[in-house]
């Protein structure tokens, strides 16, 4: 790929790893002020509106086939609703560091979620040692090797129940919306509006505050809905298109690096030997599953993009 090539879609690589990589900073800013029923469903509005005027400048309509409105109706349950909930839950009981590196499990999670359930869409031995390798990985970040040390069993078994939804919805997604005739854009915004459709009932009838609006929670939550669920799906579908999805899925390996870095440095959260041990062997497991780094020479070779997933 020549410079200019790269120049096109550097940029926006780099501005979608960390808007990515501060969404856990922004969840924990987001619930100083609300409660993780709260936090899920204001990303997902804020995230819809954007999208909406997006479609609206560029003319774009949303999917008028029923079936289309069914599937992107699981995706949202997959991608945002459940998993949006899990990390702010799961956000609640240990750091948003943690929260940054177990998220990226998510291409392990769609391996194992492939071997099980999608069937057609086949694996090999790399990939396979690849979840292995993930596996130990998290249980250095977690300490699970002494006891969990001092982190929270229910908050990470949230977070890692969040990566499992997302496990589930790149495969789904592979089978049932890659085939639908609509602009990548448009689906993307149908998802984000069903994710708020879907969350809209629980905001209505729980409690969504805890506290006083805070700065910190205002800004956390207009960038976590409106950039980190709104424009970043824009980037993302302009890094595949500028980059191909091999280089675009690469954004994986920043986000849990930014995590890191602004949970160390805006929220003074520890950040011990054990959790950079864990981070390499999860990025590790990633480059394995995403078929990145092939040790064993395989005949059975699996689709690549069935593994290549982003955050």
């Amino acid at each position: 790929m020549n410079k200019s090539s790269s120049a096109a879609w550097l940029p926006g690589f780099v501005a979608l790893g960390l808007a990515w990589g501060a969404s856990f900073l922004f969840i924990k800013w987001g619930l100083q002020t609300l409660t993780p029923i709260g936090v899920a469903f204001w990303r997902g509005a804020l995230g819809a509106a954007t999208l909406l005027l997006v479609c609206a400048a560029t003319r774009q309509r949303l999917p008028g086939r029923p079936i289309a409105w069914g599937h992107m109706t699981v995706m949202a349950l997959l991608m945002n609703a459940a998993p949006g909930f899990l990390f702010a839950y799961g956000e609640t009981h240990v750091t948003s560091i943690m929260a940054g590196l177990l998220n990226a499990t998510t291409p392990m999670m769609t391996v194992l979620v492939i071997s099980v359930a999608f069937r057609e869409q086949r694996i090999d031995t790399n990939q396979m040692i690849g979840v292995g390798v993930g596996f130990v990985g998290i249980a250095f970040v977690t300490g699970a090797f002494s006891g969990l040390a001092n982190n929270s069993g229910v908050g990470v078994g949230a977070l890692l129940l969040a990566t499992l939804c997302y496990g589930l919805a790149f495969p789904y997604a592979r089978r049932y919306v890659s085939t639908l005739s609509y602009s990548s854009t448009s689906l993307a915004t149908t998802q984000i509006c069903c994710s708020a459709v879907l969350l809209a009932p629980l905001a209505l009838t729980m409690k969504t505050t805890h506290a006083g609006l805070t700065t910190h929670a205002w800004w956390g939550m207009v960038a976590l809905g409106s950039i980190g669920t709104g424009v970043a799906y824009i980037w993302n579908l302009r890094n595949v298109k500028l980059a191909g999805s091999a280089i675009a899925s690469t954004v994986t390996y920043i986000t849990p690096v930014v995590a890191t870095v602004l949970g160390v440095w805006l929220l003074d959260e520890p950040f011990h030997l054990t959790q950079l041990v864990g981070g390499l062997l999860v990025l590790t497991s990633a480059t394995l599953v995403q078929q990145r780094w092939r040790p064993l020479s395989v005949a059975d070779r699996a689709t690549r993009d069935d593994a290549r997933v982003g955050s």
